[in-house]
């Protein structure tokens, strides 16, 4: 996946979740927060199935290792169940606007685990880039929300939680960017959509009526689901924290949508938003890195084509047509040119 579409998949999820979160703010008040928060991830996790099996006609499972395995459930356990609960249990406790102030933690947290604990290169020019477009979406919350002195600690406290989750969710997702990522979101969608309504319905909640919980579920398919077939993909291209830094674009995308379908006026502090992100998106697109850098040996399975990276034999009939997908192995190679921390350039960087 080049760097164009790597780009336009982070700035579409963040498009659709950003869309997302003012239409869950207004279903929070006709059920708890954990059913809701169920349909949510069971309306994406049935829609995205449903459409795999459509496109495939058959229920194939990727080749996952252990260890991938491990992550991908520790991604839904971090990202599907316990996030979204918390972000729905702050969502009852504190306003809309205050609530996408906080989510600016999410990409802050993602960028912050990825350079620490997950070792992915970085520099000062996308270190610059990240805090000018977290900085953006900062200026755009403060005017509707008047500071986080208005909003209830506690849910303050949920949604910074929720970010948290999210950013372990992002970087442990990251470990398993290559496979199918249907699969992943729908996977995520069902285990985690399936859990939390289970413990709604334990706790002696109720289905809510079949037009609210088609409403919530139709909401969770996009802003959930298609949002995260999209952000896999980016990840695949950019690594945690860059995919993150763009996805932080989420509210001024809705400020954008509430223009231009609501009529909404604009400001100074919109425009000053629009020029911070704009810089920022500006400073990670123009980001040269390049330096002779080794591949070890590999064995994973994501669609490819035939390029320096991917130089192999097959072991079954093919026709020529790229991209495919199939189990493949890496030979050790060394070589120098541009790269961003893609699947295949995870490699560390001497000081």
């Amino acid at each position: 996946m080049n760097l164009t579409r790597s780009v336009g998949a982070a700035l579409a999820a963040a498009a659709l979740f950003g869309a997302s979160t003012p239409f869950a703010k207004q279903l929070v008040g006709d059920m708890p927060p954990v059913m809701l928060a169920g349909l949510l991830y069971l309306g994406s996790g049935i829609g995205l199935w449903v459409f795999r099996l459509a496109k495939s006609r058959r229920l194939d499972i990727p080749h996952l290792s252990g260890p991938e395995w491990l992550w991908l459930a520790c991604a839904i356990v971090f990202g599907g169940i316990l996030g979204p609960v918390l972000l729905m249990v702050g969502l009852s406790y504190t306003s809309a606007a205050q609530a996408s102030l906080l989510l600016n933690l999410e990409a802050v947290l993602t960028a912050v685990l990825a350079w620490i604990v997950f070792h992915e290169h970085t520099d000062r020019r996308i270190i610059l880039g990240m805090c000018l477009i977290v900085a953006g979406g900062l200026f755009l919350a403060v005017p509707q929300g008047g500071g986080l002195a208005s909003g209830s600690a506690l849910g303050n406290l949920a949604v910074a939680a929720a970010c948290l989750c999210w950013a372990l969710d992002n970087n442990l997702t990251r470990k398993v960017s290559a496979t199918d990522a249907l699969f992943l979101a729908g996977i995520k969608g069902l285990v985690a959509g399936a859990t939390n309504t289970a413990i709604a319905l334990a706790l002696g909640y109720s289905l809510p009526a079949w037009p609210l919980a088609a409403e919530s579920m139709g909401l969770g398919l996009a802003g959930y689901g298609v949002s995260l077939v999209l952000f896999v993909l980016a990840l695949r291209g950019l690594g945690s924290a860059r995919t993150g830094a763009y996805f932080s674009t989420a509210p001024f995308v809705g400020a954008v949508i509430a223009i231009i379908g609501y009529g909404e006026a604009t400001s100074i502090i919109f425009w000053a938003t629009a020029l911070l992100m704009a810089v920022g998106v500006w400073l990670h697109l123009t980001e040269r890195h390049d330096h002779m850098h080794t591949h070890d040996a590999l064995v994973h399975s994501h669609p490819h084509v035939h390029d320096e990276h991917h130089q192999h034999q097959h072991d079954f009939p093919w026709d020529g047509t790229e991209p495919h997908t199939h189990l493949h192995q890496h030979r050790p190679i060394t070589h120098r040119h541009p790269h961003y921390p893609d699947i295949h350039h995870q490699h560390h960087h001497s000081p």
